[in-house]
């Protein structure tokens, strides 16, 4: 009788350890990429890097990854959120000019270097080479913090109605990760520029003063005539 009652009450516990164990190998395997993708750029990533980062065989990795682009895609959606979460902070309570938002958007992004690199990867790459189910994930996970973000940017900015607030999101997405690669290029154009900077036509090597710049002109833009962007 005392085996029995054994059986019983210890089997559930062994599901729940099992559940938590492959959650935190999971969250093992992420933040072995994070930390790689940091170091060594997310164009370099591999799924044996991970591996061998997060002490794993890499077949291991398969049980909860498919590809190291799953991973990356992951860390996309993870990057939407935070990203969400410093310009509401940065915006909440205020009123601001188009100089001042476009100083929020393009300080809170060059402070997340790895979601910077990672936004031209997401659209190029990682969105059209995974399993599809896997896209839908990560559209539904960004979509509450973007459209959260949007109308944040339209009550701080009352000259910005909520269509050109998110045309604002849209700009900078697009600016940034286009900026970002031309402004961190791989090794070896680096050293071909440090040899002739004459190579590079447009000077794009301050990759915050550069957004910052374009951005501001972006906020103007998109205001209505009727509206200045500028504090009085």
């Amino acid at each position: 009788m005392r085996v029995i009652l054994v059986a019983v009450t210890t089997a559930p516990f062994q599901r729940a350890r099992s559940a938590e164990s492959k959650r935190r190998r999971s969250q093992d395997l992420i933040d072995a990429a994070r930390g790689l993708a940091l170091e060594n750029g997310v164009a370099s990533l591999t799924l044996v890097a991970i591996a061998q980062r997060a002490g794993v065989h890499h077949s291991a990795v398969r049980r909860y990854f498919g590809s190291h682009k799953e991973v990356l895609l992951h860390l996309a959606a993870d990057g939407w959120i935070r990203w969400s979460h410093a310009v509401r902070d940065a915006l909440h309570g205020r009123q601001t000019d188009a100089r001042r938002l476009a100083e929020v958007l393009a300080t809170t992004l060059a402070a997340d270097p790895l979601f910077c690199d990672l936004l031209a990867h997401v659209p190029l790459h990682l969105e059209h080479e995974i399993d599809v189910e896997r896209v839908i994930d990560f559209k539904r996970q960004t979509r509450e913090p973007i459209t959260a973000m949007v109308d944040a940017i339209a009550a701080a900015a009352p000259y910005l109605d909520a269509r050109a607030a998110g045309d604002l999101v849209l700009a900078t997405d697009a600016l940034a990760a286009t900026l970002w690669q031309v402004a961190h290029p791989a090794p070896s154009l680096a050293a071909a520029r440090q040899r002739d900077p004459d190579l590079s036509a447009i000077d794009v090597s301050d990759f915050t003063s550069t957004l910052l710049r374009l951005l501001t002109a972006t906020c103007i833009g998109l205001a209505p005539r009727d509206q200045p962007p500028f504090a009085g």
